[in-house]
Formats: structure tokens, C-alpha cells, sequence
């Protein structure tokens, strides 16, 4: 069956409802987490999937002359992290999604399909290139 690529967003409820968790309860999640995402690996539905750290910065303005620091601590939702699936569509991208373990905590799941092109641009995603090996 082909598949392709759609990209699950997770955006965190507060930082707090994770403090607010005994120790147990934050182990027990993270081990759900593991176990979740270690089975979509198992099954190739997962390419990669990363934390975002929660600090970094934000670049605007036309030149990229307004540098502010970022994501926003105040945010109510920040992105969190993400996984890259590889899936027969949005319906079993969106079951995927339905099955992340911090949805009780306040946890919500954005799901995207990874387009080829930038629908306003046209900018095409490309691979990651490869450095040409260097003769000795």
C-alpha cells in the first residue's frame, strides 16, 4: 500500500500539569511514550521524531532584522515536538495522533501532510544532502 508522509505536531497544555505529576506518574508517562513510539517504529510508521528543546529564538521582519528570543514561555501551547510518519493517509495519521499518551494531560495533536511544494511559492522540499566524501 503507499504511504505518505505526514508530520503529527504536539503542543503541550503548560509546563505545569508535568510538575504538578508525582515522579511515578512522570515515569509512567514517559514509558508510555517510549512503548507508543518504539511500536510505530516497529511497523515503519515513524521516519524520526524529536523533542523540541524550549528555548530558542524567533527571526522576522523582511531583512530578518527582528530576532527575538522564543518559543514564549507565556504560550499556553508550545510546540513540544513532533514525530515524521510515513501512513496510508490523514485517517490513520489522525489515529496515530489519537493514541498519544498525554492527550488526558491537556496535550493537543496538530496533523499535517507533507506537502511537495509550498502551495503559495512553490518552494519544493528537497532530501538532506549528502557531503561529497574527501580524498586523503
Amino acid at each position: 500500500m503507499p504511504t505518505q508522509p505526514y508530520m503529527i505536531i504536539f503542543r503541550d497544555a503548560s509546563p505545569e500539569t508535568y510538575r504538578a505529576m508525582s515522579a511515578d506518574q512522570r515515569q509512567q508517562l514517559l514509558e508510555q511514550w517510549n512503548a507508543w513510539y518504539d511500536g510505530l517504529a516497529a511497523q515503519g510508521k515513524v521516519e524520526h521524531g524529536h523533542p523540541l528543546a524550549p528555548t530558542g529564538r524567533v527571526v522576522s521582519g523582511p531583512r530578518g532584522e527582528r530576532v527575538t528570543d522564543g518559543p514564549f514561555p507565556e504560550s499556553t501551547e508550545g510546540i513540544g515536538g513532533y514525530f515524521l510518519l510515513q501512513v496510508s493517509g490523514l485517517d490513520e495519521a489522525t489515529a496515530i495522533a489519537q493514541r498519544c499518551p498525554s492527550l488526558p494531560h491537556g496535550m493537543s495533536v496538530e496533523v499535517r501532510p507533507v506537502a511537495d511544494a509550498c502551495a503559495t511559492l512553490g518552494v519544493r522540499g528537497r532530501p538532506r544532502a549528502v557531503p561529497e566524501p574527501v580524498n586523503a
